[in-house]
């Protein structure tokens, strides 16, 4: 799994300096929203965010710090799936989305306890993870990437049926975000 060509693809396809006025988000550069680059300790114009800082931000904030990286051993489609996931719901919603799907994958607690659906990838879900692999075999990770995928699909159309100023993005979510 190489982190760095996951983070070069997620800022090559976010593109440069965006402000969509229908975009709550506000102004970005390389998808690093204005309130995380404030987070990270970044004060200049959002415009001017170097490549590198945003690199480092995927790297810590979406990466490192949701634990992508501990699901990456096992099961490294899945770690990219949940990164780009993240990386354009957050990363606390892509760790949810897989506690769920584990969840309704477990059997009725045959194969491993319901896990506590609450964005923290620990010891629990990791086991959880680590039973389904051995279980299903190699074609459970492909199976897990489909349910993210699902997830997040519905998803993004509850938002744009939710809020109409989010149609303006559905077809490039459901084109370039779901696969």
């Amino acid at each position: 799994m190489d982190v760095t060509r996951l983070i070069d693809d997620v800022i090559d396809r976010e593109g440069g300096y965006v402000d969509h006025p229908a975009d709550r988000g506000g102004p970005t550069r390389y998808g690093i929203t204005q309130a995380v680059a404030r987070a990270e300790g970044y004060t200049q114009a959002m415009r001017d965010l170097p490549r590198a800082l945003a690199a480092r931000i995927y790297r810590r904030r979406y990466w490192q710090l949701p634990a992508f990286d501990r699901i990456a051993t096992r099961a490294p489609a899945l770690a990219a799936e949940l990164f780009d996931t993240g990386v354009n719901m957050g990363p606390a919603v892509a760790a949810t989305f897989l506690q769920r799907v584990l969840n309704a994958l477990n059997r009725q607690q045959r194969d491993w306890p319901d896990l506590t659906v609450d964005a923290n990838i620990g010891a629990r879900t990791l086991t959880a993870l680590d039973t389904l692999l051995a279980t299903r075999g190699p074609a459970a990770e492909a199976v897990l990437v489909k349910a993210i995928n699902v997830l997040q699909g519905e998803r993004y159309l509850r938002l744009a049926e939710t809020r109409p100023a989010n149609e303006a993005f559905l077809y490039g979510w459901l084109a370039q975000r779901t696969g």
